[in-house]
């Protein structure tokens, strides 16, 4: 029996490494801002396909990718801290955190599309709210920063206690992505075909594009000019 199993699929382990840099970055040019804030919202949109992207590979990529696994493994806490937990993929911490994860980030999207600072930045999709609720959802934007950042924070504290106490290689398995068999049930994952991930990319470039386009067509027309006096 081999020592370690197929975990992580090529195009989740591609979203994991896309999906950190991007947030990375985009933390950093809001956080500076100015010039930057137009940078800001380019990444803003690049997570925003990265979350489309991931919400269809839960559907139909490779085993330890999908939701239903995912979902379930949340629901374990118990047999976790009992010591009984002998699934293969996230434990029941791991699930939790990737799902807060996902959803924050989302938050900060959605939000972010419609927010404004009325000086360098304007999302694409203002012009759906009124002015009272972009700047409502802008001030709840520039606050959940700080949650974010604890949860970045313990996500960090959590790989680097797996590793150094556990011993559980966590960033090689999410760099090629074979994870340790802790328990002989544990099986290969299975699924996540190329078309179904060309599929998923595609779907993720046209929310995006269509999003992006949004302002535009949102526009108002321009004025009609004056008519000119025949005197």
């Amino acid at each position: 029996m081999s020592e370690t199993i197929r975990l992580w699929d090529l195009p989740l382990r591609a979203f994991h490494w896309l999906f950190a840099t991007a947030v990375t970055a985009a933390i950093v040019t809001g956080w500076l801002g100015g010039g930057l804030m137009v940078w800001h919202g380019r990444l803003g949109l690049l997570v925003l396909g990265l979350l489309v992207f991931r919400l269809v590979w839960g559907l139909c990529g490779s085993t330890y990718a999908r939701w239903p696994r995912i979902l379930a493994a949340a629901f374990g806490i118990r047999a976790y801290l009992r010591g009984s937990w002998q699934e293969a993929g996230h434990n029941p911490l791991g699930s939790l955190s990737v799902l807060a994860m996902l959803l924050l980030v989302g938050f900060q999207v959605g939000s972010g599309l419609v927010a404004t600072d009325d000086i360098a930045f304007q999302g694409p999709l203002n012009a759906l709210v009124g002015a009272a609720s972009a700047d409502l959802l802008s001030g709840l934007h520039r606050q959940a920063k700080w949650l974010l950042l604890a949860l970045i924070g313990l996500h960090l504290l959590a790989i680097l206690y797996y590793t150094l106490v556990r011993r559980l290689p966590l960033v090689g398995a999410m760099l090629n992505g074979r994870g340790r068999r802790e328990h002989p049930a544990q099986r290969d994952a299975e699924g996540g075909s190329w078309v179904a991930a060309i599929a998923a990319v595609l779907l993720a470039v046209t929310v995006v594009w269509t999003v992006q386009s949004a302002a535009g067509w949102m526009a108002p027309p321009p004025a009609a000019p004056a008519p000119a006096l025949d005197w």
